[in-house]
């Protein structure tokens, strides 16, 4: 029932219950352990206090390019199949049951522990004995190794893709070189395709690294250790932001103040260059797995170009071949023409009593043919419309 522009349920009674929709995600703290739970937009948005449209990156259902965005206390991360919220404590990965995550998982248990750090059997790092002598801490925050691992996996995944393309490729543009066929040519288009796929995937997330090493001030916002200690500074000028403000504006006003603050209190806010080190290694990896797609486009190029040269080449025999039987076609008309015309029922005196006079017909006119053809493809050959 309608009342006042408002729909009433018939009974009143009645409480109707909207079901949330929720996602499954991985939960990885810093000791390793790992948990699947089922999580809403808003739990999410509340737990790593960020915006929706923070959130809406990571929906697989929208086309969002490569994306590593800093906020105020989470990181998040859009690489193709990789979609995590990074805090400084702790990362959210969506869809851990996917077979390309699973592994991204595991490696997450395995480097998330201070002790595990860039180590693949457990060993304690090299300058553990220092950090004990000195009692300064030799470890990458939370937040970089997390980044690290992510990094590391989708430049070895997208190197494992370019790899197998090259397998693939290779020996069948030299199949087609060697045979121009109907099946090597749609074999050889089905993998320039995918080739084109892989270079725009590889492409996006070059640019993102490449955009951060351009800005200081987006690599500084992916500290999220220094900002966390930045707030809980003494010192500290900037009180606890308000992680829900009313704009974007606001809230980078906020973000840049507390970034303030803490250049002030502490001084190394321009100091990214630990950050800038991560980025470059994993950027020069990517950006050789560029190089070598465009390796292979600009040998597919080559092949193409090739292929075209031999069908040109064939079209231009082809050609000659043409030429050559329409020079013998107008000698044999030629030919064709005089026995037409001794042919005709028309009297006169040769065909009395003089028939040695069609030996001497018959010679004359095939010799005159013959000498054309040739005067022909002499002057064909002098142009240069055929072969020497």
């Amino acid at each position: 029932m309608a009342q006042n522009g408002y729909v009433v349920p018939a009974d009143p009674s009645a409480v109707v219950t909207v079901k949330k929709k929720t996602l499954n995600w991985a939960l990885i703290d810093a000791t390793g352990q790992s948990t699947s739970q089922d999580f809403d937009k808003y739990a999410i948005m509340h737990r790593v206090q960020i915006h929706a449209r923070d959130l809406r990156i990571l929906d697989p259902n929208l086309s969002y390019p490569s994306t590593i965005l800093g906020r105020e206390r989470a990181i998040v991360l859009n690489l193709e199949h990789i979609k995590a919220i990074i805090t400084s404590e702790e990362v959210l990965l969506r869809d851990p049951s996917d077979e390309n995550v699973i592994p991204v998982v595991e490696e997450l248990q395995r480097r998330l522990p201070v002790g595990n750090h860039g180590q693949g059997d457990g060993k304690e790092i090299s300058g553990a004995q220092n950090d004990g002598d000195t009692g300064e801490e030799d470890e990458s925050p939370f937040e970089f190794r997390a980044l690290e691992v992510a990094l590391e996996a989708i430049c070895s995944f997208l190197a494992a893709r370019t790899t197998e393309l090259e397998t693939a490729a290779y020996p069948a543009l030299d199949e087609l070189t060697s045979k121009i066929s109907s099946r090597n040519l749609d074999r050889v288009r089905k993998l320039k395709s995918a080739m084109t796929r892989l270079t725009a995937r590889v492409q996006k997330v070059r640019d993102e690294l490449e955009q951060l090493l351009d800005d200081d001030d987006d690599m500084a916002d992916l500290y999220l250790s220094r900002k966390l200690s930045s707030a809980s500074s003494p010192g500290s000028s900037v009180g606890e932001p308000n992680w829900y403000p009313t704009s974007p504006t606001i809230g980078s006003k906020i973000s840049r103040a507390s970034r303030a603050s803490l250049a002030t209190v502490r001084g190394d806010e321009n100091d990214v260059e630990e950050l800038e080190m991560l980025l470059e290694a994993y950027f020069m990896q990517i950006d050789s797995t560029l190089n070598r797609l465009t390796t292979l486009r600009e040998y597919i190029d080559d092949t193409e170009d090739y292929i075209n040269i031999q069908l040109d080449n064939h079209r231009n025999q082809l050609i000659q071949l043409e030429l050559v039987l329409s020079s013998g076609t107008v000698c044999l008309s030629m030919y064709s023409l005089v026995a037409g015309i001794f042919g005709m029922n028309i009297p006169y005196t040769w065909n009395d009593d003089h028939g040695y006079v069609f030996k001497y017909v018959v010679g004359l006119t095939g010799t005159v043919c013959a000498v054309l053809f040739v005067i022909i493809m002499s002057y064909a050959r002098y142009k240069g419309l055929v072969g020497s």
